[in-house]
C-alpha cells in the first residue's frame, strides 16, 4: 500500500544547497543562450499527467473501495470538474464503474450519491489476484492424485462450455471449412481471444492473439490439446496446431488444410515450427 505522500503524486523535496542557484546562474550567463535553454526543464504533457492522476485514483479506489467522487477529489486536491474529468474517461475505459452509494438508516432528501469502484479486470493489472497460480496448484493436484487421464478430462471439461457458445455463435457459416474458421474467429474473438482468420496456399490458418490460460497451458498442455481438439470438431476438419503462446510464441497458429479428412480417431496434430 503506496503511503499518503505517493498518493498525492508530490514527492518531498530537498532544500538547494546554499549558493547553488546563483552559482548555477552565474555559470548559464557565461556559456551563452544556448547552454541555459538546454538546461531549462521541460514541463510534462497533458497525457502522461493525466496517466499519472489516474493512477493515483486508481490507488486510491484499491485502497478505499467505493469511493465518492467529492471523496476522491480532496484525497487528490482536485477540483471536481477535473476529478469528473478523469473518472468519466476510466469509466469509458472500462476501468471503474459508478452505483448508487448505499445508505443505511433514514436519509435526506434527493438522490444518494454515486460512488465509483475499480472494475474486476483493473484490479487484475493492479497484481491484486493470483488466479493463474491458484489454477496451476489445482491442476497439480489433480495430476497427483489423478493422474494425466484426470487432467485430460478436466481440461475437456473446461472448453465444452466454450465449444456450445462458439457451434451457437457459427450456426449460419456452413459446411466450408475456411468458412467455418472465419466464422470461428469471431466466435472467438468475442470470447476474448482477438482472433483472426486467413487464407494460405494451403487452406486457412486461424491465429488467437490472446490466450486467457497461457501460464496454466505452460506447464499443462491438455489444455491447449483441448482446445485444438474443439477448434477440429467447430471446423469439420483435421487441424494442426503450428503454435502456441504457451510454448512462448507470439501468436497460437493453427492450420486448416483445404479439403476435410475422415475424422476417425484423432484430428488434431500439433507441429512445432520454432525446433
Amino acid at each position: 500500500m503506496k503511503n499518503a505522500a505517493a498518493l498525492s503524486g508530490h514527492p518531498p523535496t530537498a532544500a538547494p544547497a546554499v549558493g547553488v542557484g546563483s552559482r548555477s546562474r552565474r555559470a548559464g550567463r557565461a556559456a551563452g543562450p544556448e547552454v541555459g535553454r538546454r538546461a531549462a526543464p521541460q514541463p510534462a504533457s497533458a497525457a502522461s499527467t493525466d496517466l499519472s492522476t489516474r493512477d493515483r485514483v486508481t490507488q486510491l479506489l484499491l485502497a478505499q473501495g467505493a469511493t465518492t467522487a467529492g471523496q476522491l477529489g480532496s484525497a487528490l486536491g482536485l477540483s471536481p470538474a477535473a476529478i469528473r474529468r478523469h473518472l468519466d474517461a476510466m469509466l469509458a475505459d472500462g476501468d471503474v464503474l459508478a452505483r448508487e452509494q448505499t445508505v443505511r438508516g433514514s436519509r435526506g432528501r434527493g438522490r444518494p450519491a454515486k460512488v465509483f469502484l475499480l472494475t474486476d479486470a483493473a484490479r487484475v493489472r493492479c497484481g491484486t489476484h493470483h488466479y493463474d497460480n491458484m489454477a496451476t496448484a489445482a491442476l497439480r493436484w489433480i495430476a497427483r492424485n489423478g493422474g494425466p487421464d484426470a487432467v485430460e478430462a478436466f481440461a475437456a471439461d473446461q472448453v465444452a462450455a466454450l465449444e456450445a457458445r462458439c457451434r451457437a455463435a457459427m450456426e449460419d457459416a456452413g459446411d466450408d471449412p475456411l468458412a467455418r474458421s472465419e466464422a470461428l474467429a469471431g466466435a472467438l474473438t468475442a470470447e476474448g481471444y482477438a482472433a483472426n482468420a486467413s487464407t494460405i496456399a494451403s487452406g486457412g490458418q486461424l491465429c488467437q492473439h490472446h490466450c486467457p490460460v497461457a501460464h496454466v497451458a505452460a506447464e499443462f498442455p491438455q489444455l491447449c490439446e483441448a482446445e485444438t481438439a474443439v477448434i477440429s470438431r467447430l471446423v469439420g476438419t483435421h487441424v494442426q496446431r503450428l503454435a502456441t503462446i504457451a510454448h512462448g510464441d507470439g501468436v497460437c497458429t493453427t492450420h486448416i488444410p483445404t479439403q476435410p479428412r475422415a475424422q476417425s480417431g484423432n484430428t488434431v496434430t500439433t507441429v512445432r515450427t520454432d525446433r
